[in-house]
């Protein structure tokens, strides 16, 4: 390629990756498709964005828009129809082309791909997934792939869609229809549900069928019946906007519980709103706290892995408290439910202890099947004590937890020393909580 054709890929790979910051729903978690290689990436790269598996490992995404250019008007959104920002597009060729190239110098592992609204909902989902298409068969590219399911698109292309996708995600990024009416028009919650149901029904159909059908031959060894291939193995995903509008956080996890049952969502993103510029005067000029999407994601870790109801979570105030976390201010609030005795307390009853997470909840049933279990198994165990105390009583440590519940003073404990600390707390939104 020539010097002028390089610059102008390079200006286009600038704008639209640019563009695709703002889509949180970027993860590669679950997925069992073959890899032809081990390289986890670099760190440095126009694109590249860095997501987590389940077990720790960092993988490398090239993300980026097919185009910038969309037919719609979202209020809160850069790439609206309205705006004056400058506008690309890549053809579905050069996409995958890039794609290939980036994997071959050990820049990625994979791609995610989102775009714009071109014409149609339709048009677009055709060119999202020739670019898939293009890369599984053309190619023969078995890394991992994230396309958007377009709200909107007809049920035989998101089905075809999943059929090279490793992950779809339809976000419906305001969770009211009255925010949508106000700030994005174009856009319908039905339509965003309806991509829902297609790729869950499609999932569970492929999942259902995969068990039974296996390859089956004939004396001549030609195949009579093949396994069908995996539908988006690594499930599906959405993106919920926070702070855009004056909606609660007791309203965003009804919603994100509502789509994680009727839809079997892998994963609900939450991701602040970001002020942009010539912004409709109906928008907040300034960023929420980005610690309210932390509080968020540990809500949403606490519903998913932890046994708790939303509703449970914002029983006493429509939003989460910004200096506590979740399970720690549910806890405070209920303390007529503890202390709990550590060696008596179910594994339901465990996890609601502030500090004491999934697998070390695990390990204390494990131990306790052989002794009673002290303060100090607690510490080996690395057990935050500071926030777990408190909860607890254990063999050789009763009255000083009851004592330490009946303070006037134990939350405060908790808090912060001053608020301005909240100010300097950053957190990207892929990443992890830790025991809760």
């Amino acid at each position: 390629m020539h010097a002028l054709g390089v610059k102008d890929v390079r200006r286009r790979l600038a704008i639209l990756a640019d563009a695709a910051k703002y889509d949180a729903s970027c993860a590669s978690s679950g997925s069992t498709r073959a890899r032809s290689g081990q390289g986890v990436g670099n760190t440095e790269g126009m694109g590249i964005c860095h997501s987590y598996t389940p077990d720790g490992r960092c993988v490398s995404l090239l993300k980026i828009l097919l185009t910038n250019h969309c037919v719609y008007d979202c209020q809160y959104c850069v790439n609206r129809i309205t705006s004056d920002v400058p506008r690309a597009s890549f053809e579905p060729e050069e996409v995958a082309g890039l794609t290939v190239e980036f994997y071959k110098r050990n820049y990625i592992e994979g791609l995610f791909l989102s775009s714009g609204v071109l014409k149609s909902p339709d048009i677009t989902m055709e060119r999202l997934i020739r670019v898939a298409k293009l890369l599984r068969v053309q190619h023969e590219f078995g890394g991992y792939i994230h396309l958007k399911a377009v709200p909107g698109a007809s049920p035989e292309l998101l089905r075809e869609a999943g059929r090279y996708a490793d992950r779809l995600s339809a976000n419906l990024e305001l969770v009211t229809t009255a925010d949508l009416a106000q700030l994005a028009p174009e856009k319908k919650r039905a339509d965003v549900e309806h991509a829902m149901r297609t790729i869950a029904s499609e999932i569970d159909e492929a999942r259902a069928a995969r068990p039974s059908s296996r390859e089956l031959h004939t004396e001549d060894g030609s195949v009579l019946r093949r396994a069908p291939e995996a539908y988006a193995p690594a499930g599906q995903s959405t993106q919920i906007i926070v702070g855009a509008t004056n909606t609660s956080d007791r309203e965003i996890l009804h919603n994100a519980s509502l789509l994680y049952d009727q839809h079997k969502l892998r994963r609900v993103y939450y991701s602040a709103f970001s002020p942009i510029p010539h912004a409709d005067p109906r928008l907040p000029p300034k960023q929420p706290p980005l610690v309210r999407e932390h509080r968020l994601y540990q809500a949403d870790w606490l519903i998913r892995h932890y046994e708790f109801a939303a509703a449970e979570l914002t029983a006493a105030h429509e939003n989460l408290d910004l200096e506590l976390d979740p399970k720690l201010a549910w806890a405070l609030a209920h303390r007529a439910l503890f202390p709990l005795d550590i060696n008596r307390a179910a594994r339901e009853e465990l996890l609601r202890v502030p500090g004491l997470g999934v697998r070390n909840v695990d390990r204390i049933l494990r131990m306790r099947r052989h002794r009673r279990l002290r303060l100090s198994d607690l510490k080996a165990l690395r057990v935050p004590l500071r926030r777990a105390e408190p909860f607890l009583t254990t063999l050789d440590a009763h009255a000083p937890s009851v004592r330490l519940l009946d303070r006037a003073d134990l939350e405060q404990r908790f808090r912060p020393r001053r608020a301005a600390q909240l100010d300097l707390f950053e957190v990207a939104s892929s990443a992890r909580t830790g025991e809760l």
